[in-house]
C-alpha cells in the first residue's frame, strides 16, 4: 500500500454512503493505520447527491481538506454517472467501484476511463434488497471496495461492520449487513 490512499464516495442521501466511509475508517484504524472519514454536504435531503471521503495512511494525517486526487472512487448510485463527473481529479491508476448491474466494460466506456484505471462493478442494491430487505447498498459496497483495494481484510471489515451496526440495530439487521458485505466481496466484477 502507498503511504496514503485517498477515497472519494459518491452517493445520495439515505443510501448509507457516509456510514460506509466511517465503517471503512474504523476497519483501517483497528488494523493500525491513521484514518479520516468525513462527508461533504449542505442542506441536502434524502436522495440528494453527496460526497464522502476517506484518507488512510501509514503516517499521521495532517491535512484536512476534501480529496481532490482520489486513488479510489466508490459510486454508490450509478445514476450519478449521468449527472456529475465522478472521475474528476482521479489519478491515472484510479480504481472505480460502481453499484450497477452493468458489465465493467460498459462502465469503462461511459467513464472514458484510462487504460491503467481499474473498473469494478457490483449490483449492491440487489444484494442489499436480498440480504437486508431495503435498498441500502453501503454494506455490499464496502465488501466490493475491500476486495478491489485490499486495504483491509474481509475479516477485519466484517468485525467493524458488526461493531458499527451492532450499536443501532437488531441481530437480524446486523446479520443481513454481514451477509451483504460478504456477498459484495464475493460478487464484485473487474473489467
Amino acid at each position: 500500500m502507498a503511504d496514503m490512499i485517498e477515497i472519494r464516495w459518491h452517493g445520495r442521501g439515505g443510501q448509507g454512503t457516509v456510514t460506509a466511509a466511517k465503517v471503512l475508517a474504523d476497519a483501517c484504524l483497528s488494523s493500525g493505520r491513521y484514518v479520516q472519514a468525513f462527508p461533504e454536504y449542505g442542506p441536502e435531503r434524502a436522495g440528494a447527491p453527496l460526497r464522502a471521503y476517506n484518507r488512510i495512511s501509514t503516517k499521521e494525517l495532517r491535512m484536512h481538506c476534501p480529496v481532490l486526487k482520489p486513488q479510489v472512487i466508490s459510486v454508490v448510485d450509478a445514476t450519478l454517472l449521468d449527472s456529475i463527473n465522478v472521475a474528476e481529479g482521479a489519478t491515472k491508476e484510479a480504481i472505480f467501484i460502481v453499484n450497477t448491474s452493468k458489465d465493467p466494460k460498459e462502465v469503462r466506456a461511459k467513464l472514458k476511463a484510462e487504460p491503467e484505471q481499474k473498473i469494478f462493478t457490483i449490483d449492491a442494491t440487489k444484494i442489499a434488497i436480498e440480504c437486508i430487505g431495503r435498498a441500502l447498498p453501503n454494506a455490499p459496497m464496502l465488501g466490493a471496495l475491500c476486495k478491489a483495494t485490499n486495504l483491509v481484510s474481509l475479516e477485519h471489515l466484517l468485525e467493524d461492520v458488526r461493531k458499527s451496526f451492532g450499536k443501532k440495530f437488531s441481530q437480524k439487521i446486523i446479520d443481513g449487513n454481514l451477509e451483504a458485505t460478504r456477498r459484495g466481496y464475493g460478487e464484485v466484477k473487474e473489467g
